[in-house]
């Protein structure tokens, strides 16, 4: 009898669903089938291709209520805000089906007597895609729609939180008449992913998740020559300097901190404000976190929703006593959030002062609704503790002095940089990580490199 998993919503406890694991002879018909259709899918072309991708994002786009629903009842965002990744969804799809012409176009050298020559872009073959919980359909059309658009097939293997989405994902692609096997999904143990990324029939592994998840991918890739995408964590800063806009700065951090349980690889978890602006800065932004409603993530009125997992706030917790326990001061009294108990996935946010970057809080991911907070005298001092990480995914610079911003956005170790924003994604730009926080590049027209490989051709005339 095949091997189960449970799947079991943050907000109560209860039984979603339950899978069934896929058999190896199931996967190793996943891959035969992916690889026999690849053929197909690439001839068809460009053009075709991505009408078939339209429909396919329509029709997801067409259920997104559903879906909305079912996102909060699998990891506990707000329903307020669930059908916000969907239109986040679309709109970066069809971002990506727009910027796939001229990026998928061939490359022409200057023209040269009695010869053609030119670089053309094909596709790699059967791409795996290995997305996370926090944002399951975000994450995984960064990967799936480049892929499709150049003409490979994708085998997506989802979070067994999330393993609900994949499906959902799968069935758009049937109803928009995707050829079969184009996109297929499967459901594995952490073993099995180990071996389909180690069959020769899978070309490129694009994963999204943890640190130590994307070194068990490279370690399984790491015999053969294909490439692997690795998204992966962050500790991402921010710097509030002495002549930011005060009250838009606090409205943009406080929420870049704490929007999904702050279970955002790009959210802010660490925040330096210019010792001028400090007090200010820190009294307002307080009494913004206090305005949250932690609370049953079906109810409109809640702002703050649990952690997916009692074990990930539990983390959060012990980073916190520890914090404290080194001289940190905790801003936030939890009794004025009633839903926030141990031993459960429901944690009430929490703000830190009078920390410093010997504590976990400032060095490593914590991945929850905390936030540490450091004055600083100087710009070069905010630089040197915010390119102080072994992370490097997102920083941003709250200022309004567009040329300083940009001098010290050159300063700084990291994938994006952002002036007087954060955690955002802007699909026509690269999305990149440094250091810690992966290797690889998606969306933008750069996005659709990894995907492909050039292939030259010279002809020539006789």
């Amino acid at each position: 009898m095949p091997e189960i998993f449970q799947t079991n919503s943050p907000i109560d406890g209860s039984l979603l669903f339950e899978r069934s694991y896929a058999t190896s002879e199931e996967l190793d018909e996943v891959l035969q089938c992916a690889v026999l259709s690849q053929k197909k899918w690439k001839q068809i072309g460009l053009e075709q291709r991505l009408g078939k991708l339209q429909s396919f994002i329509d029709a997801v786009a067409e259920r997104s209520d559903i879906l909305a629903q079912e996102l909060t009842e699998q990891m506990g965002r707000p329903i307020r805000y669930s059908a916000g990744e969907l239109k986040g969804f679309v709109h970066r799809a069809e971002t990506m089906l727009s910027l796939a012409p001229a990026a998928l176009a061939d490359i022409v050298p200057p023209e040269q007597q009695n010869s053609t020559r030119f670089i053309r872009r094909e596709p790699l073959g059967v791409v795996l895609v290995l997305s996370p919980w926090n944002y399951p359909y975000l994450t995984a059309v960064n990967a799936i729609v480049p892929a499709l658009a150049a003409g490979n097939v994708v085998v997506l293997k989802h979070s067994e939180q999330t393993a609900l989405c994949a499906e959902r994902l799968a069935e758009a692609a049937t109803a928009a008449g995707l050829p079969d096997n184009v996109f297929q999904v499967v459901h594995c143990t952490h073993e099995q992913v180990a071996n389909v990324v180690a069959d020769p029939r899978v070309d490129f592994v694009a994963f999204t998740g943890s640190v130590e998840g994307g070194l068990a991918v490279q370690k399984a890739a790491s015999e053969r020559f294909i490439g692997v995408g690795l998204e992966l964590g962050g500790k991402d800063p921010a710097y509030v300097r002495a002549d930011a806009p005060l009250q838009n700065t606090v409205e943009n951090l406080v929420d870049g901190a704490f929007f999904n349980s702050g279970q955002s690889c790009c959210g802010i978890e660490r925040i330096y404000v210019h010792s001028s602006l400090y007090d200010d800065f820190v009294a307002s932004f307080v009494e913004m976190v206090h305005q949250y409603e932690l609370g049953d993530p079906r109810k409109e009125s809640t702002t703050l929703g649990p952690m997916v997992r009692t074990s990930n706030a539990d983390r959060v917790r012990a980073q916190i006593k520890q914090a404290i326990d080194a001289g940190a001061v905790a801003l936030v009294t939890e009794d004025n959030f009633a839903h926030s108990k141990p031993g459960t996935p429901y944690l009430a946010p929490q703000v830190l002062v009078n920390v410093d970057h010997s504590m976990t809080i400032m060095k490593e991911e914590s991945f929850g609704p905390v936030i540490g907070i450091m004055a600083v005298s100087s710009d070069e001092e905010a630089i040197q503790l915010m390119n102080d990480s072994e992370f490097g995914l997102t920083a941003s610079i709250w200022t309004t002095d567009l040329q300083r911003g940009l001098e010290l956005a050159e300063e700084l170790e990291t994938g994006t940089v952002f002036m007087n924003r954060c955690d955002f994604l802007d699909p026509e730009l690269s999305w990149v990580g440094v250091k810690k926080s992966g290797r690889g590049c998606t969306l933008s027209t750069v996005g659709f490199e990894q995907m492909t490989r050039p292939k030259s051709f010279y002809l020539r005339h006789l």
